[in-house]
């Protein structure tokens, strides 16, 4: 049935945000399901050197990735603050944007994936067991990049416009059609980690077929005709001034990530497979957080274009109070179960679980510290500040913990597999408390900006 955009503006919102959010950890969680479906596969068929060589392309993917997933963050705040303002011939010239720059930003990955997987993964000093898997899999996988953006910039506008059900769905008939290509290409062809990317590939096809199919069959502003798709430069500019800078703080972010990759390939094959597995399951937490990141977001951006600086507050809190509170439960619950957990992923070696139980004990409980770091963000992009959480990430979470790596780290009784992964809450406790106090004087003073010009 075709759709028409959401109020975020009115109406109780403990429930709305509630309702609106469970979609999207829904989506996150499946989406991770079919990830780990990768990682299952080829850990029951082809071992633990497979886990690690798929699990070690992980960041140097989200370092790519990221740069441009932020600019569909910067196409979703830019429909949400359209709608909110009700100007609908800007929505539209907006999502007539969006998809065009998807396709393009697919294309750049595509290109550079292709050409620099095997030498981004050498220069990780991923163990030699694993390159040649690991450049196999990152090669594949970036083949699919272009239906992969036009997902991404899809959701970000159906979200944006309330409608965080629609990519439930898609990416779970995705999903189904990757995990039963998994075992075909794994199993049937035995193809180890090239299957998995293939079979992720395809997947991901469909979903940005389906994701085209839901925009083309709305009835508002956020319609789609692909007749009609042309850059057009305003759009292109606020997508750009919101998203770049997005886009600049994940791959920030997966910067520092691939740098404590590094050195935790350093430490072997076993504890990169251990490593590997353990990350998975964090990811199931993860997304569970950040789906309030992205409510954060677009109830803020809503109600920013309506004026409505009471409400966001109340948006602020109810956010964070409940990001705190999954982050604890699921942070504990996933450590309480662990071993069995990454049972799953490895089954040849005790001690590569040995050291994946080590990177949950630490990064699993203060894990809720991540998620009120990424609700802020949220909030500060909701009201059309990008580059501020841009910098403070640079300085709380890539500045940190590189300071950690070539500081703490060399330092003999801290050269510890331990103290790599002590640096992730510390960088996670003080980036959230600088962004809190940001996203309070921000809005303080647009509020303050408004009440001037009534």
């Amino acid at each position: 049935m075709p759709r028409k955009a959401a109020d975020m503006c009115e109406g109780p919102l403990i429930s709305r945000i509630i309702l609106y959010t469970i979609p999207i950890i829904l989506t996150g969680v499946l989406q991770l399901l079919f990830n780990a479906a990768d990682l299952v596969v080829v850990g029951r068929c082809c071992g633990s050197n497979s886990v690690g060589a798929v699990g070690s392309t992980g960041a140097i993917i989200n370092l790519m990735v990221n740069l441009f997933i932020g600019l569909s963050v910067g196409a979703g705040v830019t429909v949400a603050h359209g709608l909110g303002s009700g100007r609908v011939e800007d929505v539209r010239r907006t999502v007539h944007t969006a998809i065009p720059t998807a396709i393009v930003s697919g294309a750049v990955l595509t290109l550079v994936g292709v050409l620099f997987s095997g030498k981004f993964l050498s220069l990780m000093d991923t163990p030699k067991e694993q390159l040649h898997l690991a450049t196999s899999y990152m090669r594949i996988y970036f083949c699919g990049t272009i239906a992969s953006m036009i997902y991404n910039f899809g959701s970000a506008i159906l979200r944006a416009a309330g409608d965080t059900q629609s990519p439930l769905y898609y990416l779970t008939a995705a999903g189904v059609l990757n995990v039963l290509l998994n075992l075909f290409f794994v199993i049937v062809f035995r193809m180890d980690v090239a299957g998995v990317a293939l079979a992720t590939t395809i997947s991901q096809i469909l979903s940005a077929l389906l994701i085209l199919r839901a925009l083309m069959k709305r009835e508002d502003a956020c319609k789609l005709d692909l007749r009609k798709m042309h850059i057009y430069g305003r759009q292109l500019k606020r997508i750009i001034q919101i998203g770049f800078p997005a886009g600049i703080q994940g791959s920030l972010f997966s910067a520092s990530n691939v740098i404590i990759q590094s050195s935790i390939n350093s430490f072997g094959p076993i504890v990169n497979s251990g490593n590997a597995a353990a990350q998975n399951i964090e990811g199931f937490v993860y997304t569970s957080m950040n789906s309030y990141s992205q409510t954060a977001l677009n109830f803020t951006g809503q109600n920013f274009g309506a004026g409505k600086f009471d409400r966001i507050r109340k948006i602020m809190w109810i956010c964070l109070i409940a990001v705190f509170c999954t982050g604890a439960a699921l942070g504990v619950t996933a450590l309480f179960f662990g071993k069995p957990l990454l049972g799953i992923y490895i089954t040849d070696s005790e001690e590569a679980i040995k050291y994946g139980l080590v990177r949950m004990t630490y990064i699993m409980l203060p894990y809720f510290l991540c998620g009120l770091m990424d609700v802020t963000t949220g909030l500060i992009r909701g009201l059309g500040s990008s580059v501020t959480p841009m910098l403070i990430t640079i300085a709380g979470v890539v500045g940190i913990r590189l300071g950690w790596i070539y500081v703490v780290f060399r330092i003999p009784q801290y050269h510890s597999i331990k103290s790599l992964y002590l640096s992730y809450a510390i960088s996670w406790a003080i980036t959230f408390l600088a962004e809190l106090i940001v996203f309070i004087v921000l809005m303080n003073k647009l509020k303050k900006r408004q009440n001037k010009q009534e």
